[in-house]
């Protein structure tokens, strides 16, 4: 798949049907995978990156699918390895006051209260149809535009934590995360999606995304103890099923893992490619700030 081809949006005149669009995303996806040095010698695993920083962007073409902030300032066609996807990041559940558009859905009311965790994010109504406009005729258009070939969707979580925290006042969050998924597909049947985690809306979705990414699944960063750590034992047992379980309901789903660790640790972080390797995920194992590039060695 070329950059041009991906990143071009489809208008709803004229689109191919669902499912032959679904089967030219995967076709383009498996090439991107499978990186020129897989086709050419048929072993090397595809290598991801998850980038949220705007220097070294060189790097990035090592590598065969990145997950790149949507809003850095890089020359993305070289940055590109040829033949590999880069995601554009967009965040459906909160948005960081930083955002230019943040203004504008604090104006229209579709902000909610801030994110205990990160309180310089505030969540959003994941209902709302001007939220559902915003992302699918503004937001995605821009991020293809720039030249990225496919969306990276974080934050969807946020949907099943405020529903379950207050079932009357968010009923129908999970269902509104859902439908703003399909709304993206329906509009841009061809480009590739990743979605981070949120688990109780996958079911909803199933053959709607390409790929699935577990983040913290067996490392993380404890922010009040200021180190990195292990996750328990049944947490992650239970995310790693709920990833399989995502792929059984779509046997063409792709899983990509993504730990935090001390990149000093070489042992350690070795220890986690080969442990996600082995649970059929394809990793990366980063720094908790996801601002530096940490090469696998």
């Amino acid at each position: 798949m070329t950059q041009a081809s991906a990143a071009r949006p489809v208008s709803a005149r004229g689109r191919r049907p669902l499912l032959g669009s679904l089967a030219w995303a995967r076709a383009a996806l498996l090439a991107a995978t499978a990186g020129p040095a897989a086709a050419r010698a048929g072993r090397r695993d595809p290598r991801l990156l998850v980038y949220y920083g705007s220097a070294g962007q060189a790097a990035i073409a090592h590598y065969d699918i990145a997950v790149l902030d949507s809003a850095i300032a890089a020359d993305l066609q070289a940055s590109c390895a040829p033949g590999g996807l880069l995601l554009g990041y967009l965040s459906l559940g909160e948005v960081h006051g930083g955002r230019d558009y943040a203004p504008a859905l604090q104006r229209e009311g579709l902000l909610l209260e801030p994110n205990p965790n990160w309180p310089e994010a505030r969540l959003l109504d994941l209902r709302a149809p001007r939220w559902r406009e915003r992302v699918v005729e503004e937001l995605v258009p821009g991020i293809l535009a720039r030249g990225f070939g496919g969306l990276f969707f974080d934050t969807l979580d946020n949907a099943e934590a405020l529903e379950r925290r207050d079932p009357a006042r968010f009923a129908g969050m999970t269902e509104g995360a859902a439908e703003l998924v399909r709304a993206v597909r329906r509009r841009f049947p061809r480009v590739p999606l990743m979605l981070n985690r949120g688990y109780a809306v996958l079911p909803r979705i199933a053959g709607q995304f390409d790929m699935l990414l577990g983040e913290s699944v067996r490392a993380t960063f404890d922010a009040a103890a200021g180190t990195y750590r292990l996750m328990p034992p049944d947490g992650y047992a239970w995310q790693v099923e709920q990833m399989r379980a995502a792929q059984r309901r779509d046997r063409q789903l792709r899983l990509f893992s993504l730990d935090y660790w001390d990149p000093e640790d070489r042992e350690g972080c070795a220890r986690l490619y080969a442990t996600q390797r082995a649970n059929g995920f394809l990793p990366y194992v980063a720094t908790f700030d996801l601002t530096r590039i940490v090469p696998e060695t």
